[in-house]
């Protein structure tokens, strides 16, 4: 069995989805989890958070000269397949730090879209290439959790109902929505929930009628294990009043529409809710300019008086997401 794999998904965009990924991977990491970040974004920011440019444009002309055929990308991985050469290749995965690693994402992923988009009817209808294709980075994920021993892998992916997220999702054991509370938000999850719903139950059809017997096609369950509020603009230890509204709304509809609950509970009391991450005012900005996670951030970075003790709360926030979230999937955190 390997590690488990958890999906970071929401189909609107803006709500500081990579931000979150590439945070709780280095938290992780500092508790001595071992990790695989996984970039499945065609837009590759979470690859460029973790990447320096010089070091990205090496990864990247590596695969440019080969064609992706010997590169380190997620396009490496599909291309053969893609091409119908062959399956999919040996992830090759980039070295962040001690026990975090990186699945680099690759802008030429949207060059799939099609393959996977017109072959999951063939799923449907149990031919064997279309599983294939549409496992591909599924097993691409689960080859790179068991490449490095890793304890978990969080997979960052697009704000949208595409086909390659249709793809990465089926093969998540967790799903954790990141959200802002505001009324774009709380629409998105209405289409969510169901979205999930139905990917869902078409997957476990397909594995019900498995007749390509040579590929190990998990029964993961895309269980939803809750929702993060993030906001860029006030403090919540006082939301404003507005903004409560919001968060009262997700909430209910979280459970009406993701979970199918009818359960009424209030906000404090909502299981559901993982987190509710504060502003972090200039701390982001200074985080990106010394590529690391805002609770690293060093007085030579620019993380004195003020900061400094901003830096200490925000390692408390992200340590304590990281717990629920491991005692949610059942991972165990040294001590």
């Amino acid at each position: 069995m390997g590690p488990p794999i958890i999906a970071f998904f929401n189909n609107r965009g803006g709500v500081g989805k990579t931000s979150l990924v590439y945070h709780l991977a280095w938290m992780y990491n500092t508790l001595g989890i071992r990790v695989v970040a996984a970039d499945l974004n065609p837009q590759a920011n979470l690859t460029a958070a973790f990447l320096s440019e010089e070091r990205l444009e090496e990864v990247w002309e590596l695969d440019n000269l080969s064609d992706g055929r010997a590169g380190k990308t997620v396009f490496s991985c599909i291309h053969p397949l893609r091409k119908g050469m062959a399956d999919i290749e040996e992830p090759e995965l980039e070295h962040i730090d001690d026990d975090l690693n990186l699945l680099t994402g690759d802008l030429r992923m949207s060059l799939f879209e099609e393959n996977l988009a017109s072959e999951w009817l063939g799923c449907l209808r149990q031919k064997e290439r279309p599983l294939s294709i549409t496992s591909a980075f599924g097993r691409m994920l689960e080859k790179s959790g068991k490449k490095c021993n890793a304890d978990i892998v969080l997979v960052d992916l697009g704000p949208n109902f595409s086909a390659i997220n249709r793809a990465a999702l089926v093969f998540a054991e967790y799903v954790v929505v990141p959200l802002s509370p505001d009324i774009f938000s709380l629409q998105a999850l209405k289409d969510l929930g169901p979205t999930l719903s139905r990917w869902r139950e078409e997957w476990k059809e397909c594995l019900t009628k498995n007749i390509a017997t040579d590929l190990k096609l998990p029964s993961n369950t895309m269980q939803p294990i809750g929702y993060i509020i993030l906001q860029p603009s006030i403090r919540f230890d006082r939301p404003v009043q507005a903004f409560q509204r919001w968060i009262l709304e997700i909430s209910s509809t979280y459970r009406a529409k993701v979970i199918q609950s009818k359960m009424q509970v209030s906000t404090k009391d909502d299981v559901n809710c993982l987190a509710l991450l504060k502003h972090y005012q200039s701390l982001m900005p200074m985080a990106q300019e010394a590529r690391k996670p805002i609770f690293h951030l060093k007085p030579a970075d620019g993380a004195i008086g003020a900061h400094s003790n901003a830096v200490q709360s925000v390692y408390q926030d992200f340590k304590k997401l990281a717990m629920v979230i491991a005692e949610r999937v059942d991972l165990t955190i040294p001590q």
